[in-house]
Order: structure tokens, then C-alpha cells, then sequence
């Protein structure tokens, strides 16, 4: 009673209340003509950056160049991780990761996978030794229904096995690459990629190694992992060989839409989902020993790094004041075109010497346990600290320097960081 009426007190002033009366209205139409749609894949840094799967290795080639620098290894390199030999160079796939914000819901796309990677396994393919590979479903579901389906171990056979449910590698928490990838990486200035099924692949997201990310379905997650390449053409290059010496290509191992609706209708039902639903808000031992805060309001802790109080309406007054013209201020930041969300406040890891890391350092908070910029949304501090803090900007007010950085210009010039720089302005006046 009291909870509904607060509910639709609150709807109503934010103008979310349904009217079953009101007509929708739309700006424009969109028509799609579904002939024109191909297999394809979104990269190397934004999601609209769609190249049909055919164009993928071309389409690498041509904006492999930008991420190039002088210091940048053109031969490959070699390296063995877990006793197994190969080498790396610019476009190798690093990471390749079945992730749970996008396609993990579809048990058309997850069933493909697992089908693709039964065939691979069976033929005798394998992931390529420097591929992190992960599984991140949304679902217990998801899990469930590969047991059932035995597809779990051919998942697992090449790598791709389970870390957990929910936000991991398209958030920033693919955890570190093996030590031998990312020397490799970072030594030779090597450009190389993450594929996941994800639906946000911005700069500086995925992983601090990595400066090429792009988007595909599942099926094509696990095919990237075995080919270990965006230099790549599917149609053309076989992912390995058979046990009798035989190439094999993407083609031969891609299953048929029959394969994957027998394997659903056999073992994807209702049931699952509503087994595995009806104690979603239970929670674990970890979330039910947590002491529940009572009362109307919130219980601000000061000493939290993850929740604090935000200062910034305390003096604003019921009507707004009238917008002023901002005079005299300094320019922190002159950036070019496609300046994205994840530019201007990062969703990823948080470095130890930025301003928020130095900042939850200052507070007791371990390396370990700094997480991401996304989960800690809740605090102000950290994200004024993280505010164009992006490991991928690139500030003109600079030559050649990546991060959230610029120049102080109250102190002859000097390179600093954004938030730094800031601060300082703001004290100066």
C-alpha cells in the first residue's frame, strides 16, 4: 500500500506515468531491407564501426596503420604460455569472450557456440596459446542447459570456461593477461585485439593491453579465438588442420540453424528459466548476512569508497538559478572527432597512479580491490578523478600522449593530469 502509492507519486512528477489514452509519436520511420543483411562484426572502437565478416582482415588492414608507432615490433614475437609455443604480433587476438550483456539470452547464438566449438574440438582444433579465453553468461540457464547438452566440455577443451555471471570482460574485469602476453604486448608496443559478444567495445574499455576491440556473436567469439588473428579472411584462410593433415575453414565447423533448434528443442524448456528464476533475489550466504539499513532515508557511510553523499545538492534551491556565461575559464582539453562516453567518463580499470587510484590508495583501499570506474559510479570522488581519465584519450594541448592528461597552464605549461590540472585552476581563482 504505502510502497505503491510512493511509487506512483514518483512516476507521476517524473512524467513516467503510463496514459493507456496517449498516442505514441514517432520522429521517423525506419525500414530494413533483410536481404542486405550479412554476417558482420563492429570494430576496432565503437560499436557502429560495423565491417561485414568478408571485409574483416581487409577492413584490419587498413586502420591497422594509426595504431602504429615508431617504437611499435614489426616482426612477430615469439612466447609460450603454459608450455605451449607460438608467437604474437599486431592484430593477434588476446582476449576472446563469451560475455553476458548482449547475447548470452539467446539460446540460438550460445547453443552455436557450444556446437562450433564440439566441431573444432572434434576435428582437432584448439584456441591459439595467447587467447584469453572466458565464459560470462547473464543465466545460470545458460549453463545449465549446456550440462545438458553436453556441450560444456568441448567449451572448456578450448578455453572457454566459466568465471562467473554477469559483467566481466565487457566492463573492464577481464582480469590480467598471462604475464608472458602482456610483456610481449607492452614491450614491442604491439596493437592487438579483444573479440567479445558484447555490445560496447570503446577504447580503454576491455583491457589496458589492448587497443583494438571488436564486437561478434558467439559462435564467431570462438572461431576468433581459434584463428588467434584479426589478419583473418574465414572464407579464405582454414583455422588449422585435421588429424589426417586436411585445412579446415570457419565453413566446415559452422552448424546448420537445424542442428541448433534440435539441440534446443531437446534442451532448452521453460522450466529451466523458471527454476532458476524464482530465487534470483535470494542471493548467497554472502548478500542475506548483510545487515539491512532501516528507515525512509538513506544511512550514509562517510568512510565508504563506494557510495558517498554527493555535496552537490545541498545549497541548490527548489527553482534553478538562470544559466550565467562562463568567462575566463582554461581550456583542459581539445579533442578530435568521435569523442565517446567512455571518453569522458571511463567504465574500465582504474591504474594505480591515476587520481582515482591514488584516491582509494589515500582511503585503505587495496590494489586488489580497486574494480572499475563503473562499479564505483556511486562515489563522486572517484569519478571526478575519472573524469577524462580514459587510457586512450588523445588531448591535442599534447604530442603523442595517451590518458587523461593535459597542461597546466599556470605552471609554465607542465604536462599533468586533467583532474590535477583542474583542481589547480579552481584554487588559483
Amino acid at each position: 500500500g504505502e510502497q505503491l502509492e510512493l511509487v506512483e507519486k514518483y512516476a507521476k512528477a517524473q512524467g513516467l506515468w503510463h496514459d493507456p489514452s496517449a498516442e505514441p509519436r514517432y520522429s521517423e520511420r525506419l525500414e530494413l531491407d533483410l536481404s542486405n543483411v550479412v554476417p558482420s562484426i563492429a570494430g576496432p572502437k565503437r560499436p557502429q564501426d560495423r565491417v561485414s565478416l568478408s571485409d574483416a582482415k581487409s577492413s584490419f588492414a587498413k586502420v591497422l596503420p594509426s595504431y602504429l608507432s615508431s617504437n611499435t615490433a614489426t616482426n612477430p614475437i615469439a612466447i609460450e604460455v603454459n608450455s605451449r609455443k607460438g608467437s604474437i604480433s599486431n592484430g593477434s587476438v588476446v582476449i576472446a569472450s563469451i560475455t553476458s550483456c548482449t547475447n548470452t539470452s539467446n539460446p540460438s547464438v550460445m547453443i552455436g557456440a557450444g556446437l562450433l566449438a564440439k566441431k573444432a574440438v572434434e576435428k582437432g582444433l584448439m584456441s591459439k596459446p595467447w587467447v584469453k579465453t572466458t565464459l560470462a553468461p547473464g543465466s545460470k540457464v545458460v549453463t545449465n542447459y549446456y550440462e545438458k547438452s553436453g556441450l560444456t566440455p568441448y567449451l572448456e577443451k578450448l578455453g572457454f570456461n566459466l568465471v562467473g555471471y554477469g559483467c566481466v570482460t565487457c566492463i573492464g574485469n577481464s582480469g590480467p593477461l598471462p604475464l608472458e602476453v602482456s610483456k610481449a604486448v607492452n614491450d614491442n608496443d604491439l596493437s592487438v585485439a579483444a573479440v567479445l559478444s558484447g555490445n560496447r567495445n570503446f577504447e580503454g574499455r576491455i583491457s589496458p593491453d589492448v587497443k583494438m576491440n571488436y564486437l561478434a556473436s558467439p559462435p564467431l567469439v570462438v572461431a576468433y579465438s581459434i584463428a588467434g588473428t584479426m589478419d583473418h579472411d574465414f572464407d579464405k584462410d582454414p583455422l588449422g588442420q585435421d588429424s589426417s593433415g586436411n585445412d579446415v575453414f570457419l565453413k566446415d565447423i559452422w552448424p546448420s540453424m537445424q542442428e541448433i533448434q534440435g539441440v534446443i528443442d531437446s534442451v532448452v524448456t521453460s522450466d529451466m528459466f523458471k527454476k532458476d528464476y524464482s530465487s534470483v533475489f535470494a542471493g548467497d550466504h554472502h548478500w542475506t548476512s548483510l545487515a539491512t539499513p532501516e528507515g525512509k532515508t538513506f544511512d550514509w557511510d562517510p568512510k565508504s569508497t563506494y557510495v558517498r553523499k554527493p555535496p552537490y545538492f545541498e545549497s541548490m534551491p527548489r527553482n534553478p538559478l538562470p544559466v550565467t556565461d562562463i568567462s575566463g575559464a582554461r581550456v583542459l582539453a581539445k579533442l578530435g572527432d568521435s569523442v565517446t562516453t567512455d571518453h569522458i567518463s571511463p567504465a574500465g580499470s582504474i591504474k594505480v597512479d591515476s587520481p582515482a587510484g591514488k584516491y582509494l590508495a589515500e582511503n585503505g583501499v587495496e590494489k586488489s580491490d580497486f574494480n572499475s570506474y563503473g562499479s564505483r559510479r556511486g562515489n563522486h570522488e572517484v569519478m571526478i578523478r575519472g573524469t577524462f581519465a580514459n587510457i586512450r584519450l588523445k588531448n591535442l594541448l599534447l604530442d603523442g600522449v595517451e590518458g587523461g592528461f593535459t597542461r597546466n597552464f599556470i605552471d609554465g605549461g607542465k604536462q599533468s593530469t586533467i583532474y590535477d590540472a583542474s583542481m589547480a585552476y579552481q584554487d588559483a581563482n
